[in-house]
């Protein structure tokens, strides 16, 4: 409840360790900076602004620059000037050391190209290059022409369109999220962890990487297939169609993956000779329409350019049960190369400039190449052809039906309406290949595209998975996140993407497996939206994207877009995507990772709880919505954890509960030392599951501290109503003063109006001491551990964030070590005994009583305290009992209202008793307890009270005695029906005497409320504020 500053020495900068008592003595001496000497005219401690004070704590690449603390340059000339801050300070943390904990800061790294002379792209090779080869897939070769036969033109540009309008808006909040800070590997996981937080990024990153794995096998099986068909055009068949797909899948992976792990020059190098491969084959198709079509190619349908056959086409023709959304989920998936890019975020020389640049542009680009192939097929190949050269239309034949171009231009292809053709847009698939100038050109884009898509996820797998895996929220997977060579490499990451691969092109079923992998990129994109969307609403100040062309409402047009869209493809699958990232989402947030990114679920959290309570605060109170808010004075939460237990159980899901510690002594020392605390104490609550704030404040005066906390603490409705605090167990050895104190704190808490609890318990309630102690011998073993690094061939290099020099190091531990040893037994014996009371509220409680004495209406607090006990599963095995005050001659009836008082109230008790002999004067040894306790506190004589009254008016007299004769002898006779009737209960709640300001001294009062409590089981004495808690209207 108190805290004294130590003999610590002065104030430093609170970045660094404060464990250590003397002050540090740093081992760089700064240096007068030009920059600083030039501004201003002459030294100072003060820093011109630079970017490296904004680099979190953490940084991987060990050197951040460090500021002055405020402290430091609002004391320099108290002490001197004698500070001295370093310019830089190094964190030492060794990869192959690592604990494999994440980084507070992975982004505050400097880009890996200063590393080593890493390999960096630019936007074009970077982003550009991989999007569009990803885009570009074997879909424009040979189901372009399909999607556009089925819907026709008309609807085939909604298809394009529709496609082009998902990946665009993805596409504008990827660029708004990547240029809201520095952009590290990982690309959509990273996007996604740090902007909705680990759950989200920890969920979607891990399918998001197998998808891309999986990819690399359907990319493959897609090129082995087309390999196969040529094998079988010359009759060179290995083994059979199905082992032959398996042998060439099983052979292009091993190549992709030497050419994957050569490094990502050579990857980009075979990404650019695919490209122009694709490219050329691309021209090629527009360069064929052009030439003259042979009557081979007529008799397929192929006619060069011609109005009628664009108008024909024009309308959709959907056969085969299939619709226009069936369309296009088959052709979506062409569009879900975006990412491409993105993914290999950490290899970009400026990821916040090449990912927009190069990701909207590829959209433009490929959506403008669908766009014209389609339509360029659309207005040259009719949907039927037989192929046979000699289905030719006779002179004077009237043209109508299906197939009426097609006579027209002198081909009659009617057959087609009764039987199945195998030409034309409807029937072949290589419709590009006959429509091309040059045949074989279309093969080898085909071949191009695919292992260009394969080539783009085998990249892509490894790197997302690698920047999971460094994050440690999966922390099996840890293994894979050691990276090689100057780029940093995922060689671990690259063979087990070769691995899943490999499976899925041996036993893989890819046509069930391919809209699974579809909706997993979908939800990724899905993801970006939101998250963009998320950040906007929240209105951060720190969501300031250099790239404005964005809003947040279209970002969220476009997350329910993407939703849409993935049940479109398939329904089934989307439920098996959402049910996988639930789950791993459910993982994540159970294991509660130990990571802070700054995500905007933080910011909405923030935003949704200013609102609710702004909106509560123009509510008014009601005693139906009355919530018990602890204010707890209980030190360091650690001290006093039985006193925590009960507020907590109390409080928790009921109202706020607010953990207190006062410091006392002179500001300027002890200001480090409440500030060091309350992150640190606030952390203890939340990892030891305490719904608890913690709040401090520092001040001359333990009563002043507590009055400010009374009257300040809360916000707005939810302010403390209730204080609780410890029983002073030591008040007649503690000195004048500290009763004062004590008894002057409850005082003020009756005078603001809040309720009243005192916790006492048989061994007491402060383990600071023991507590204390086990921190010393921490700190030793630390110190001793120092000690004996120094030894070691790297020279002791210290570990941490900062470092820093000690004097005489290596006979601290020595000394420490012989103070912290094993007490005497009779002092071990009692702090075991503390140490189990302590424990007392944290475990389950025995079949035992909750005990209420209920003796004044004080609003009900009294009685709802140990109601809400009774809620808690730790109590279940409680009942609870009611004592009541009554007259002998009407024991019975004071039992049946109070009964019906409680069942108006919906509170079931398990028994009430009415005391009806409270007025029975005390047994004399208890009297005589009494006067021995009071003893030490009275002054005698009417001359000898008066004088010493007016020096000493916290001590007892005669007067004062005689004139509260009565309420003394009740509190005496109260704990003798007390240790009568509920000595065996589990917990006591009995009403709280009140002592009238400036007529009970406050040794009086101290004695009321020992000698009520004396020897009993963990007793709390409430008084409610007098208004009331309870009611019986609905």
């Amino acid at each position: 409840m108190e805290r004294f500053k130590s003999n610590a020495g002065e104030h430093v900068n609170p970045a660094y360790d404060s464990n250590l008592d003397g002050p540090p003595t740093y081992q760089d001496v700064r240096a007068v900076r030009p920059s600083v000497v030039s501004a201003f005219g002459h030294d100072t401690l003060d820093r011109v602004p630079n970017i490296d004070f904004y680099r979190n704590a953490g940084s991987m690449s060990g050197h951040r620059a460090v500021r002055p603390s405020l402290q430091e340059l609002h004391d320099v000339f108290q002490r001197n000037g004698a500070i001295s801050v370093p310019d830089t300070v190094q964190d030492d943390k060794d990869d192959d050391e690592s604990d494999g904990s994440p980084y507070d800061d992975v982004e505050s790294a400097d880009p890996p190209e200063k590393m080593q002379g890493g390999v960096k792209f630019g936007w074009i090779r970077g982003v550009l290059v991989r999007c569009m080869l990803n885009i570009w897939g074997v879909m424009l070769f040979i189901r372009l022409s399909w999607v556009f036969g089925q819907a026709g033109w008309g609807l085939g540009i909604v298809v394009i369109a529709l496609s082009c309008v998902v990946t665009t808006i993805t596409g504008l909040s990827m660029s708004a999220i990547c240029t809201n800070g520095v952009v590290r590997g990982g690309g959509a996981y990273y996007m996604i962890s740090r902007s909705l937080g680990p759950e989200f990024g920890g969920s979607i990153g891990l399918i998001f990487a197998f998808a891309n794995a999986v990819a690399v096998a359907m990319y493959v099986v897609g090129f082995a297939e087309t390999v196969v068909d040529l094998l079988k055009e010359n009759n060179a068949i290995m083994v059979d169609p199905i082992n032959d797909i398996r042998i060439v899948g099983c052979i292009t992976v091993v190549l992709l993956l030497g050419i994957s792990v050569a490094g990502m020059e050579w990857e980009a190098k075979a990404q650019l000779v695919l490209l122009v491969i694709l490219l050329i084959a691309i021209v090629n198709v527009f360069v064929g329409t052009f030439i003259p079509a042979t009557p081979t190619k007529k008799s397929q349908g192929f006619f060069n350019y011609n109005s009628k056959i664009f108008l024909e086409n024009f309308t959709p023709a959907f056969r085969e049960n299939e619709s226009f959304f069936s369309v296009f989920s088959i052709f979506f998936p062409a569009a879900t190369g975006i990412l491409a890019g993105a993914n290999i975020s950490g290899d970009l020389r400026d990821a916040q400039k090449a990912i927009p640049k190069g990701t909207l542009l590829a959209i433009l680009i490929t959506g403008i190449t669908y766009l014209g192939v389609g339509l360029c097929v659309s207005a040259t190949v009719v949907r039927d052809a037989t192929g046979n050269t000699t289905d030719l239309i006779n002179p004077g034949t009237v043209c109508n039906g299906s197939a009426a171009v097609a006579c027209e231009l002198g081909y009659d292809f009617s057959s087609c309406a009764v039987e199945k053709c195998k030409f034309g847009l409807m029937n072949n698939f290589q419709v590009m290949t006959m429509v091309s100038g040059f045949g074989p050109l279309i093969i080898a884009g085909t071949f191009s595209a695919t292992l260009s898509s394969a080539l783009a996820s085998l990249v892509s797998a490894p790197k997302v998975f690698q920047a999971l895996c460094k994050d440690n929220i999966y922390k099996i997977l840890y293994f894979f996140a050691k990276g090689h060579g100057k780029n940093d490499e995922p060689i671990r990451g690259y063979v087990l993407t070769f691995i899943i691969s490999v499976a899925f092109i041996l036993i893989g079923d890819l046509n069930m497996i391919a809209p699974i992998i579809s909706n997993f990129f979908l939800a990724s994109y899905a993801l970006i939206n939101f998250s963009c969307f998320h950040a906007s609403w929240a209105k951060s100040p720190g969501w300031r994207p250099a790239y404005k062309f964005y809003n947040m409402w279209l970002s969220l047009v476009g997350a329910i877009l993407c939703c849409v869209v993935m049940f479109v493809i398939n329904w089934w699958a989307a439920l098996i995507t959402y049910g996988i990232e639930i789950l791993l989402y459910v993982y994540v947030t159970v294991k509660k990772p130990d990571v802070n990114w700054g995500s905007s679920k933080q910011a909405v959290t923030f935003v949704s709880a200013v609102s609710n309570a702004l909106s509560l605060s123009g509510v008014e109170d009601h005693v139906k919505n009355f919530r018990p808010q602890i204010l707890a004075m209980m030190g360091s939460p650690k001290t006093r954890p039985a006193l925590l237990d009960l507020a907590h159980s109390l409080s928790k899901d009921y109202g706020l509960c607010l953990s207190c510690e006062v410091f006392v002594g002179p500001r300027s020392e002890i200001l480090q030392d409440m500030n060091s605390n309350m992150e640190k104490n606030q952390l203890w609550l939340r990892k030891s599951k305490r719904k608890a704030f913690y709040a401090a404040v520092a001040c001359d005066e333990f009563r002043e501290g507590t009055d400010s906390l009374l009257q300040a603490s809360g916000l707005g409705r939810m302010r403390p109503n209730i204080l609780m605090m410890g029983f002073k167990r030591n008040w007649r050895t503690a000195g004048a003063e500290s009763v004062q104190t004590y008894v002057g704190i409850l005082h003020d808490a009756f005078d603001f109006e809040y309720g009243t609890a005192l916790l006492r318990m048989k061994h007491g309630l402060d383990m600071s001491h023991i507590v204390e102690a086990e921190e010393e011998m921490l700190k030793a073993a630390r110190e001793q551990e120092a000690v004996e690094s120094e030894g070691l061939p790297n020279g002791g290099k210290a570990k941490g964030l900062f470092r820093k020099s000690r004097k005489s190091s290596q006979q601290v531990p020595t000394t420490r070590v012989s103070v912290c040893g094993p007490p005497p037994p009779q002092i071990a014996k009692i702090n075991d005994k503390l140490m189990e009371a302590s424990a007392h509220f944290k475990k389950k409680l025995p079949k035992g009583t909750i005990d209420v004495w209920w003796l004044f209406d004080d609003g009900g607090l009294t009685l709802l305290l140990p109601y809400i006990l009774t809620t808690r599963k730790k109590w279940k095995d409680s009942k609870l009992r009611i004592f009541v005050a009554g007259q002998p001659e009407r024991s019975e009836l004071d039992r049946q209202e109070m009964n019906s008082l409680l069942k108006k109230f919906r509170i079931k008790c398990d028994d009430i008793i009415v005391i009806d002999d409270l007025h029975v004067k005390p047994r004399a040894d208890s009297l005589k307890r009494l006067e021995d306790m009071i003893e030490p506190f009275r002054v005698r004589g009417p001359q000898v009270e008066a004088a010493q009254q007016r020096q000493q008016p916290w001590k007892i007299t005669d007067e004062e005695l005689s004139s509260f004769e009565e309420k003394t002898n009740l509190q005496v006779r109260l704990n003798e029906l007390l240790q009568e009737h509920s000595k065996l209960a589990n917990v006591i709640f009995v009403s709280m005497p009140i002592a009238r300001k400036e007529a009970v001294s406050d040794y009086l009062y101290m004695t009321w409320l020992d000698i009520l409590t004396k020897d009993l089981p963990p007793t709390l004495l409430i008084r409610g504020n007098h208004k009331s808690v309870l009611t019986f209207y609905s």
